[in-house]
């Protein structure tokens, strides 16, 4: 005979599919995370007269996140906008500049969900919300894949993720040399969180 907590799981788990709700298939999962910047980072792509396509990062991302089993979930992404690296201090200065992210103006992007979307297995596979960049907000929608999840070597429950999402930097008026630098930008971003 099975265990009546093994019973409950199971009825919870198909009315929640049923009703489409969100599930966290682990209950060590559920509950609050802060970003381990140390491990964690976004990286962007963006095609440079057609010949190739420019790679870049930002340096300094920090955030928290919170996964609640039939409730609510958040995340929260803070990047500093002068954090910009593509490798190249001439670049990377004219990066920083008014023609494209004005850093001095704009500091930080931002991201806020607004919805996130589990799979049947109780995985987050997709983050709605919002970006703030350049003085402008816009919806983007990231697409997740989860990594792994369980006790790190130093007793931290640690969860990873990766997400990617493709803007249109014309979206957050940033329109210089549009007719050399593409307009839309590959986003992925490297998440690995520690549960508080």
């Amino acid at each position: 005979m099975k265990p009546l907590n093994t019973i409950v799981s199971a009825v919870v788990m198909s009315l929640s599919a049923l009703l489409g709700l969100p599930v966290v298939a682990d209950a060590a999962d559920a509950g609050k995370y802060i970003i381990d910047q140390d491990h964690s980072g976004i990286s962007f792509s963006v095609s440079h007269m057609g010949y190739s396509d420019l790679q870049g990062r930002f340096n300094k991302m920090e955030g928290k996140f919170t996964l609640n089993p039939g409730k609510k979930s958040t995340l929260e992404l803070v990047i500093k906008t002068a954090s910009v690296d593509s490798n190249h201090d001439k670049r990377d200065k004219h990066l920083r500049s008014p023609d494209f992210l004005n850093s001095k103006r704009y500091p930080e992007m931002k991201f806020n969900a607004s919805d996130v979307k589990f799979n049947a297995k109780g995985e987050v596979v997709k983050i709605m919300g919002s970006l703030t960049l350049h003085g402008k907000t816009r919806p983007v929608t990231l697409n997740v894949t989860p990594m792994r999840a369980a006790k790190d070597p130093w007793g931290n429950y640690r969860a990873g993720y990766v997400a990617s999402a493709t803007i249109k930097r014309s979206d957050f008026g940033m329109n210089f040399m549009q007719d050399g630098i593409g307009d839309n930008i590959a986003l992925n971003i490297s998440i690995e969180a520690i549960k508080q």
